[in-house]
This record gives C-alpha cells, sequence and structure tokens, in this order.
C-alpha cells in the first residue's frame, strides 16, 4: 500500500465516533445511564472540531504548495 497524506480532521472524527459508539454499547449493555443528550452533542462538537481542523490541514497545505510552485518558477 502507497504512503498517503496524514490527515488529522479524519482521525478527529473516528475518535469522536468511536467514542459516542463505545459510550453507546456501555449503555445498551447497562454498564451505565446515559441519556442521549449527552452523546449527541459530544459528536456534533467532535464532527465540528475535525471539520476545523480538517479544513486549518488544507489551507496549510495549499499554502505550502503555492510557495513550493512560486519558488520553482523563478
Amino acid at each position: 500500500m502507497r504512503r498517503h497524506e496524514f490527515q488529522p480532521g479524519r482521525l478527529i472524527a473516528g475518535l469522536v465516533l468511536l467514542a459516542a459508539g463505545v459510550l453507546y454499547l456501555l449503555d445498551a449493555a447497562g454498564e451505565t445511564d446515559l441519556p442521549w443528550f449527552a452523546v449527541v452533542p459530544m459528536a456534533m462538537g467532535g464532527l465540528t472540531l475535525a471539520g476545523l481542523v480538517g479544513m486549518t490541514t488544507y489551507a496549510v497545505r495549499r499554502d505550502r504548495r503555492d510557495r513550493i510552485s512560486e519558488s520553482s518558477e523563478r
């Protein structure tokens, strides 16, 4: 498999949704008593954070590509 770019936004989204899934599994197993309104904001906040991190990562990488292409044109 070829190496690919590290994408921190996707990592954050995956970890947040994994945590939400684990919390729901614990609730279904009877280990915790978790109201639905505790997990939904956590998941939405995590997805929002992941989106912001993804946009920031994209902007930084685009800026680097632009700088490299400008320096190679000169």
